[in-house]
């Protein structure tokens, strides 16, 4: 019975530690591809749209053809669904299109570091429209969690003078853009999610958020300066900022609770500070960490809030 036991408690720290690694490995890819993203950008020209049309087509008909080789028919029965299929060009164009645009549209006008810390105001911009959709006010921790967001994004955009802006209007604009469009992309696909399963939801919507793009930034009309060290990082960016990571994320999900995964995620923001810094030279000061800090800790709160509340 003991060896029972140990060999039970063995199997569960590993079915941990695998999920510790995996979503560890998604965060960190995701952050290194913000980097390289705001490389590709402001070092080399690459036109941001046609990053995102490229992105999005590339990943969507990546996944679904995974997809296609074990499920043929799974595919291609969400389209016979009426509401499925109108909840998927929605989440299409307003939740996976918007989530990446927005995103790469704030690395553009500022840096990698700021806009993936403004896309951590998500749990916060869900927590707001939680209360006022069930018209409940929030609790003293989520409470906390909000003024925490306030004041950290208020540093992190001002450098603790309030009169002016330490990054551009824009970047402000998208990086806040970024948060409500990932609140979407977060709440909106449940029910697709539970029914059709993750790949086939984010294969056609990567795929159906692309061909939208398309007809705005056509993915032929390339523009920046190319050369072998652009495409190894636009590689980068498809292969394992996109699907490497988004694989590794899902399967962590097997193993640890959405609270924990949500809280080892934050290696992200860290990561691609750590890169900007480091790689790409970009000045972090005292107050930008501090509200980078006090943005990052509300995700620890609302996730260990959730966590007590599952046990």
């Amino acid at each position: 019975m003991e060896k029972v036991i140990q060999n039970t408690a063995s199997e569960n720290t590993s079915f941990r530690a695998r999920g510790i690694a995996l979503v560890l490995t998604g965060a960190v890819l995701w952050g290194v591809s913000g980097t390289i993203a705001q490389y590709l950008f402001q070092h080399l020209h690459v036109h941001m749209q046609w990053l995102t049309v490229l992105r999005l087509l590339v990943s969507g008909v990546l996944l679904l053809g995974v997809c296609y080789r074990k499920e043929k028919s799974r595919i291609w029965a969400v389209w016979a669904d009426p509401s499925a299929r109108r909840s998927l060009v929605c989440f299409a164009i307003f939740g996976m299109l918007g989530v990446q645009y927005t995103y790469f549209s704030a690395i553009k006008y500022g840096n990698a570091a700021t806009a993936t810390v403004l896309q951590s105001l998500e749990p916060v911009v869900v927590t707001c429209y939680l209360a006022a959709r069930f018209r409940k006010m929030p609790d003293r921790k989520q409470l906390l969690a909000v003024g925490l967001a306030f004041a950290g994004t208020s540093l992190l955009v001002t450098h603790g003078s309030f009169t002016t802006l330490s990054i551009s209007g824009r970047a402000l604009f998208w990086g806040v853009l970024t948060a409500f469009a990932a609140t979407f992309y977060t709440l909106q696909p449940h029910k697709l999610l539970m029914q059709w399963g993750s790949v086939v939801t984010v294969g056609w919507g990567m795929l159906v958020g692309g061909i939208v793009l398309s007809f705005i930034h056509p993915p032929w009309q390339a523009a920046g300066e190319f050369s072998l060290a652009a495409f190894l990082a636009i590689a980068f960016v498809i292969a394992f900022g996109t699907l490497t990571a988004f694989f590794c994320y899902l399967e962590s999900l097997k193993y640890l609770s959405v609270a924990e995964t949500s809280v080892l995620a934050t290696a992200e923001p860290l990561t691609a500070a750590f890169l900007s810094v480091v790689w790409l030279h970009v000045s972090i000061g005292f107050f930008e960490c501090i509200g980078s800090l006090m943005i990052i800790s509300t995700i620890f709160i609302l996730s260990f809030k959730e966590k007590r509340k599952a046990s």
